[in-house]
């Protein structure tokens, strides 16, 4: 998308017609990182509605028409670029307390939400690969606080400030990467599987055993084994 582009949807879902319920502009894209990037395919009729909230108050069927259209170029466009292993421009807001700091955590918040969209759950999905996945998802937990809060609540050890620190500055860091990482991580996981060449011809029945015995096949190697 343009540049223009971009500001003309972030102006739609800023406008009254979404009554303040659309999702700002960094949280939508990484919900949609995650829709995209998930075990499930997610029609947009699912995740829409997620996106402009209850019952949106258009202008006009033009204004709905125009949204919809922005908001489908913008969903492609990361589903494109994650498919070929591009990275894109991220969209982080300066923090209202810290404007020079970007703001990962509703960026993060958005890809944890939109995580559950689909009918999997991501981490029985994984199965036995469950553990990778988490780590790599720790960084959106980390960044948008919820392995702090979780701590907290259940009156658990949690970091220092000097460790924390350092924690979410190593997860800013890694935070790119792990969005191709997790995209990858789930087409390894839904890929079909290889069909297996055969190197060597088949052996009849009927052959000399290829064990070198001189028996034939199904006298020697081949012979049905009988159980007791």
């Amino acid at each position: 998308m343009t540049e223009q582009e971009l500001d003309r949807l972030e102006d739609l879902l800023a406008s009254d017609a979404f009554k303040g319920d659309a999702m700002t502009l960094d949280f939508l894209q990484g919900f949609l990182c995650a829709v995209a990037s998930g075990p499930d395919t997610i029609a947009p009729t699912i995740w829409l509605p997620e996106v402009l909230g209850e019952s949106p108050a258009y202008e006009s069927e033009a204004q709905a028409r125009e949204t919809t259209d922005l908001l489908m170029k913008f969903y492609d466009g990361i589903a494109s670029s994650l498919a070929g292993g591009e990275g894109f421009d991220l969209i982080l807001y300066g923090l209202e307390e810290d404007p020079d700091r970007l703001d990962y955590a509703a960026w993060s918040e958005g890809y944890v939400y939109g995580s559950q969209m689909g009918e999997s759950n991501w981490f029985e999905a994984a199965g036995e690969y469950m553990t990778d996945l988490s780590e790599k998802m720790e960084v959106f937990f980390l960044l948008n606080g919820m392995l702090k809060e979780d701590a907290l609540k259940h009156k658990e050890p949690w970091l220092s400030p000097k460790e924390e620190e350092r924690a979410l500055a190593q997860a800013e860091e890694d935070f790119p990467d792990t969005i191709g990482e997790i995209y990858q991580f789930w087409r390894a996981q839904t890929a079909p599987p290889s069909t297996i060449k055969r190197e060597s011809p088949k052996v009849g029945r009927n052959d000399p055993c290829p064990c070198g015995s001189g028996k034939k096949f199904k006298l020697c190697c081949g012979k049905e084994q009988t159980l007791h």
